[in-house]
């Protein structure tokens, strides 16, 4: 396990049960002006999940650390995911072993009251508000496809041998859709991201109640998906939305 904690995040990626790469990649930026906080799920034969995901995650910051004036959260946020799938994309072609690689990638940037997230893939992001856990994003996947056409139940969602395919990733094409939400970070206790390795395993009331206990939460979700036989990478982040002096 890669492990980092401070007073106002957490954030663990572990292997999991069965993988010998880990393929996820978390890292998070802050200064006196933003925070950043970006994880990605790679793909790809060979270690090219690995390189995509890390690629993805560390531009993604490094592309918003460029900037000269961050005025427009959206679109400083929206231009740094492109230029990561573009560079993915090209890497990816530039040598065989690397082709078809790509990532999931879930971004939240923080400046004043104001956070927007970017998402592409099925990583998530919830937000705990009003003493209840909601999920933000929606996954670009099959089974999400599938629940929008009424084809299944969120039962049938819940254990479909096809939930691990995505419909829409970073580095498959020279230009990709993402998808922006803008909130307002007040009143918001804790933001959680988390890859497809934990949220396939623990659901929303568990995600809550190991988040809100506030001592060691990460390891204990990594630990809790990996008991019910977490096939895939796990990794989590959590931070605090509204910052504790400010409320």
């Amino acid at each position: 396990m890669n492990k980092e904690v401070n007073s106002l995040v957490e954030l663990l990626t572990d292997v999991g049960n069965f993988r010998k790469v880990n393929e996820d990649y978390i890292d998070y930026y802050t200064d006196e002006s933003k925070r950043i906080y970006v994880i990605a799920d790679g793909m790809g034969g060979h270690n090219a999940g690995e390189i995509a995901s890390k690629l993805a995650v560390e531009n993604t910051i490094s592309y918003i650390n460029s900037l000269a004036v961050l005025d427009d959260l959206e679109d400083s946020i929206r231009g740094a995911v492109c230029d990561s799938n573009l560079k993915i994309y090209k890497l990816s072609k530039s040598r065989d072993e690397l082709n078809g690689m790509g990532t999931t990638l879930t971004a939240c940037l923080i400046k004043g009251s104001e956070m927007v997230i970017a998402h592409v893939g099925d990583s998530r992001c919830y937000i705990i508000k009003d003493k209840a856990i909601s999920q933000v994003t929606k996954d670009h996947s099959l089974v999400q496809q599938l629940l929008d056409e009424g084809s299944i139940t969120e039962s049938e969602a819940d254990n479909h041998p096809n939930r691990n395919i995505i419909t829409r990733a970073l580095g498959t094409y020279d230009t990709v859709e993402v998808d922006l939400i803008r909130m307002d970070i007040k009143g918001i206790e804790k933001v959680i991201l988390c890859t497809d390795g934990l949220s396939n395993f623990v659901n929303e009331q568990e995600l809550y109640d190991i988040v809100m206990k506030d001592d060691d939460c990460c390891a204990e979700l990594i630990e809790l998906s990996k008991s019910r036989g977490a096939k895939d990478n796990i990794s989590v982040i959590v931070f605090e939305g509204e910052w504790r002096d400010d409320r």
